[in-house]
């Protein structure tokens, strides 16, 4: 299976060994990531303002190449997967942004929302199936007890997103006991982590990353694991509680066995 494939700005810095985690892994579970040529930043927030066509258009781009090559198109990161996602339902569904934003590109088709858009984890569940990846696992990791944190971007809205249940998700607690974990249910995995305020309301941000992880530790998790850079980011920073923060991707590559030979 051949997968487009759209890493981000944040996977291409200062998060680059997670991006490694990503493609060997794929190359394990036996489908491959094609990352598209020249894609630009999709804005990291999708843009609200009915009338911003420019901020939507490095969108639109990643997205018409994956149609082009006749391809699902994949993320890594929440943020990208959540632009991306809600672009393409706009291209889709609201005649006046697919007009305006086709008049901006040099296409040879109109695009109108053709590719799929999944997130890396949507391809575990749905393309690999949870059963499969678990019999993958070389190094489970067995005894921990692992608290999934969603955050925002990833399940709202839902309508759109589609992506599980936006209030009680278990995507991440599947993928979590299939890498031989126990996975720790608690009530703020779906909460903000205050990640586009961090800069400006530190002190705000801080309070919301302690409340999530006194949270999970209170529940008995051992680590939290996020699909997103940013949350990851500001779990680990911005916090003063003591529980690691462990990228999808790392845990994954870590259970597969090839966790070393993925940052070489």
């Amino acid at each position: 299976m051949k997968y487009s494939y759209y890493p981000g700005c944040t996977l291409k810095n200062k998060a680059k060994t997670l991006d490694d985690y990503a493609r060997k892994c794929a190359e394990v579970l036996g489908f491959t990531l094609e990352e598209i040529e020249d894609w630009q930043c999709c804005g990291g927030v999708y843009p609200l303002g009915s009338d911003e066509i420019a901020t939507k258009l490095s969108s639109v781009r990643a997205l018409n190449d994956a149609k082009e090559k006749g391809q699902d198109l994949i993320t890594v990161c929440s943020a990208c997967h959540h632009v991306l996602k809600r672009v393409n339902d706009d291209m889709k569904n609201v005649d006046d942004i697919r007009t305006r934003a086709n008049n901006y590109m040099n296409l040879s088709e109109p695009y109108t929302g053709e590719t799929a858009v999944l997130h890396y984890l949507e391809v575990l569940r749905d393309k690999i199936g949870f059963d499969a990846l678990k019999e993958k696992v070389t190094n489970p990791l067995t005894g921990k007890k692992i608290g999934a944190y969603y955050g925002c971007l990833l399940l709202r809205p839902g309508s759109i997103m589609a992506f599980d249940n936006p209030e009680n998700p278990k995507i991440m607690e599947d993928f979590i006991r299939a890498l031989g974990a126990e996975p720790v249910v608690y009530p703020y995995r779906n909460e903000c982590c205050g990640g586009y305020i961090s800069l400006k309301e530190k002190e705000m941000a801080k309070n919301m990353c302690d409340t999530i992880k006194e949270s999970a530790k209170g529940f008995q998790a051992d680590c939290l694991i996020t699909a997103c850079p940013l949350c990851m980011y500001n779990l680990n920073k911005s916090s003063q509680t003591e529980l690691p923060v462990y990228y999808f991707t790392e845990l994954l590559a870590e259970a597969l066995g090839i966790k070393e030979e993925a940052c070489e």
